[in-house]
């Protein structure tokens, strides 16, 4: 048996090292794009980037923080979700394969098939608008009541392939405790999916409330805890969140239940005097589709993503500013006072008649079980004249003018602003709390992926924000002694589900 050389064995460790180096290096580059573009760091599968996880402390300094609040506070995070777990093998196969062959486009989602639907909503998977579009499987469930509303909760106990961690009830977040302590506060979050958040991030903004309440309780010695909630989910309006408040979150028997909503019911055309047809809507400007190869890289790899980010840049220039509308007349309701509008008006824009309802509808609810309801104002990233860059504020750009084509800014950003003078007014007159979270918020667009949904540097500014405006509402209850309640020995089991999977074939 020949050895090699001296010489040949040193330029062989000569080689190695170089290749370790390389490798090292483009590791080291790996991380820092993660780090750059708010990926998380240790995972495999990499999904969409989080936005940075910094704020600029200059915009902390605007925000007068509660009494008993500590500014570094800010820069903590709640430690790991306990039920976070690996995603089922068999559920990441079906997630990648409904993701490459998408045949319902944004109809039926891959995310959609790890939902448990409604029975009653869905009948027929294959007369269904987009059900019909599933693998040929879907998760069921049968409401107690009967009823088509909520059209979905999410699995519970999962860790789904987007990254979304649910407890027993099938709501966003860690476990909930069971049975109810003594000292525990309960809170619940009810919204869409700016409540929600995207299944990527870490926490949702209400996770991030709660974390820093209990910071609070902490430093002043309170001998309580408090156990923040999303009942949130994406795509659902005013009316399902009245079926999730009745049915999921009041027998929880919350202390309080806050309303963050404002986006899905948004309508304009009610008050223009031309309705223009969607399909005249324009469309994005097209980009150059990165090869197969490429996509498939960007799953794993943020240097990856960032190419493939570059070949989609190579397509036409596109421009900032606010793209071309047609010509259309904003008829406002005669009579009807923009600063201090009346909640009985009977044609309230953007659907507020509908909502009102609804809020009355929840707010009973939740009183009925002797807790408080609470409404939040909504984040709008929209300003008349405004100029978006065109790369990192794509979608904010796609939506404003293709989504809510054919409205102006300046319309959208009137509406905007009303819709929450009205939310401050039905608190007013109803005596609960109104978290103006919309008041301070910097109107930034980096701090946003579209419109209406913050990215994570924004979601933990609206989370901060909202914790400062929510710690008053909690001490006034501390100092009454109103919180925490006696424990209801007639609360009812946790309302939890047992999905069942079911096969079709659609002709």
């Amino acid at each position: 048996m020949a050895f090699p050389s001296h010489g040949s064995a040193l330029k062989l460790k000569n080689v190695l090292l170089f290749l370790a180096s390389i490798v090292v290096s483009v590791l080291v580059a790996e991380a820092v794009v993660r780090y750059i573009d708010g990926y998380r760091m240790f995972a495999v599968q990499i999904g969409d980037p989080e936005g940075s996880t910094t704020v600029d402390p200059a915009m902390l300094d605007k925000f007068p923080l509660a009494a008993g609040v500590e500014r570094q506070w800010f820069f903590s995070e709640p430690p790991p979700l306990p039920n976070r777990r690996k995603t089922d093998p068999e559920w990441q196969r079906l997630f990648h394969s409904i993701e490459d062959h998408n045949v319902g486009g944004m109809d039926f989602r891959p995310a959609d098939v790890f939902k448990a639907w409604n029975s009653a909503f869905a009948g027929d998977p294959c007369k269904h608008r987009f059900l019909r579009h599933a693998p040929g499987m879907l998760y069921l469930y049968d409401p107690p009541d009967g009823e088509a509303r909520p059209p979905y909760r999410y699995m519970p106990d999962a860790t789904t392939p987007t990254w979304l961690v649910t407890n027993q009830m099938g709501w966003r977040g860690a476990p909930i405790e069971v049975p109810r302590g003594a000292k525990t506060i309960r809170i619940v979050f009810v919204g869409s999916s700016t409540t929600v958040g995207a299944p990527h991030l870490p926490f949702s903004y209400p996770e991030l409330v709660g974390y820093w309440l209990n910071r609070w309780a902490e430093s002043k010695k309170l001998d309580v805890r408090f156990e923040v909630l999303n009942a949130a989910r994406e795509s659902v309006v005013s009316t399902d969140n009245v079926a999730i408040v009745k049915s999921e979150v009041a027998p929880l028997r919350p202390d309080l239940v806050v309303y963050y909503e404002g986006g899905n019911q948004f309508e304009l055309h009610t008050i223009v005097d031309k309705v223009y047809p969607k399909s005249d809507a324009p469309k994005a400007p097209p980009t150059v589709a990165a090869p197969g190869w490429l996509q498939a890289a960007a799953r794993y790899s943020a240097i990856a993503a960032r190419i493939r980010a570059a070949v989609g840049m190579t397509g036409p220039a596109q421009d900032g500013r606010e793209w071309p509308k047609p010509d259309y007349k904003l008829q406002w309701p005669e009579g009807l006072d923009e600063t201090d509008p009346d909640l009985a008006y009977p044609r309230l824009p953007v659907n507020l008649n509908l909502i009102q309802r609804d809020l009355d509808a929840m707010r009973t609810a939740v009183q009925q079980v002797g807790g408080d309801f609470a409404i939040s104002s909504f984040l709008w990233m929209v300003k008349d004249g405004m100029v978006l860059d065109p790369v990192r504020h794509k979608y904010t750009l796609e939506q404003l003018n293709s989504v809510y084509w054919p409205f102006r800014y300046r319309d959208m950003e009137r509406l905007a602003i009303f819709q929450n003078r009205l939310l401050a007014k039905y608190a007013k007159t109803h005596n609960i709390p109104f978290i103006d979270t919309a008041r301070y918020f910097p109107l930034e667009p980096d701090l946003f992926v579209d419109a209406v949904h913050t990215n994570y540097a924004g979601l933990r500014l609206q989370a901060w924000i909202t914790f400062n405006l929510l710690l008053p509402v909690a001490e006034r209850h501390l100092a009454d002694r109103s919180w925490p309640r006696p424990i209801d020995p007639a609360a009812p089991a946790l309302p939890t589900i047992t999905p069942r999977k079911v096969t079709f074939t659609c002709q």
